[in-house]
């Protein structure tokens, strides 16, 4: 299975864990991870699986994410499996009635990308997830790549 996974980073926490979703599929799939921006079109070709990740900045992902998600022409998606991800802060570390709140209202970056997948003819093959990093800056909590890992090799699954 070809499957691209497109990710942008600010402390390099969201670059880690689509590395490690790389590594992770393992040789049975020809995987390529690529920071947004510095891909060509022409990656998507033949492409059975996209998997686009962002750090949650401001409840959304981040302006390169966005971007890269409108390049994109209506159905350019159509017959591909897609997945969604973030990083985020554990709410119970924040401990904040006002940011509990914030997120209730806006949610993470992984929704949002996920629906744009779908809109653009994707088939979404795994719920949009979020891995969670300690603090704003990270670095990513204990365990956080190897469930990454667990999580993405469910795309190659779902039908």
């Amino acid at each position: 299975m070809k499957i691209v996974i497109v990710y942008d980073s600010v402390f390099g926490n969201t670059e880690k864990i689509a590395q490690a979703m790389g590594k992770g599929l393992g040789s049975g799939h020809d995987v390529t991870v690529a920071k947004v921006g510095t891909l060509d079109a022409e990656i998507l070709k033949n492409a059975e699986g996209l998997v686009v990740g962002s750090p949650t900045r401001a409840f959304q992902p981040t302006k390169a994410i966005k971007n890269f998600l409108k390049s994109f022409s209506r159905e350019r998606l159509q017959g591909i499996r897609v997945a969604a991800f973030d990083t985020r802060v554990l709410l119970s570390d924040v401990n904040s009635g006002f940011l509990n709140f914030m997120v209730k209202l806006f949610g993470y970056a992984a929704e949002p990308i996920a629906a744009k997948l779908v809109k653009y003819g994707g088939k979404l093959s795994l719920s949009p997830e979020g891995f969670y990093v300690n603090g704003t800056e990270g670095p990513l909590k204990d365990g956080e790549e190897g469930r990454a890992v667990e999580w993405i090799k469910q795309l190659s699954l779902n039908g």
